[in-house]
């Protein structure tokens, strides 16, 4: 096969792996313990769970849009 069947390069899958490690990264900050019906826990209220987290994701998400739209290099059109 030719190179130039494909759409992606290396350079798209290694952004890729990348973006979607960031986004399991913001699911794992986000993960904790709950509150249940006897004990309130107000950790679930942490900035790490509300600002921080969500934050990594989006950036993992829009790493992964780059990713997919990002042309290789010397392609023509």
């Amino acid at each position: 096969m030719d190179k130039r069947d494909f759409a992606f390069d290396k350079v798209n899958y290694i952004l890729l792996a990348v973006g979607m490690a960031v986004v399991v990264l913001g699911f794992l900050l986000m993960s904790g313990s709950g509150s249940t019906e006897t004990a309130y826990d107000p950790d679930i209220f942490s900035a790490r769970r509300i600002k921080v987290a969500p934050l990594v994701c989006l950036a993992g998400f829009v790493s992964m849009i780059y990713a997919v739209v990002r042309r290789p290099k010397g392609e023509n059109k």
